[in-house]
């Protein structure tokens, strides 16, 4: 058995299992606080506020891994859809929720 010659069974330095950050934008400038939440935070509707801009956007920026990842943004306690979103799926929290493809 030579262990020069042989692959590693797992890679640990996979790009499936490293994460880059990714930036949620959502335009509500009346909104009071916009949270996100999604399968990256098990649905913890109050673990991930968002900053209001000045210019009336809200931002946050979340270290995702490769995958699809399904969210939903929290408006004034209000699950909200992104509408920029690379698509919708069923949620078991919610009846929707947006997802976001990451490579």
């Amino acid at each position: 058995m030579n262990a020069v010659l042989e692959k590693p069974s797992v890679s640990i330095y996979s790009a499936q299992h490293m994460a880059k950050p990714i930036n949620f934008y959502l335009a509500k400038p009346d909104a009071k606080s916009v949270y996100l939440t999604g399968d990256f935070n098990d649905w913890n509707p109050n673990s991930l506020p968002m900053q209001r801009r000045v210019d009336g956007w809200w931002f946050i920026q979340v270290p995702l891994t490769h995958g699809h990842h399904h969210y939903l943004f929290i408006v004034d306690g209000a699950p909200t859809l992104d509408p920029k979103a690379t698509g919708t799926v069923q949620a078991d929290h919610y009846s929707k929720a947006s997802m976001i493809a990451v490579s």
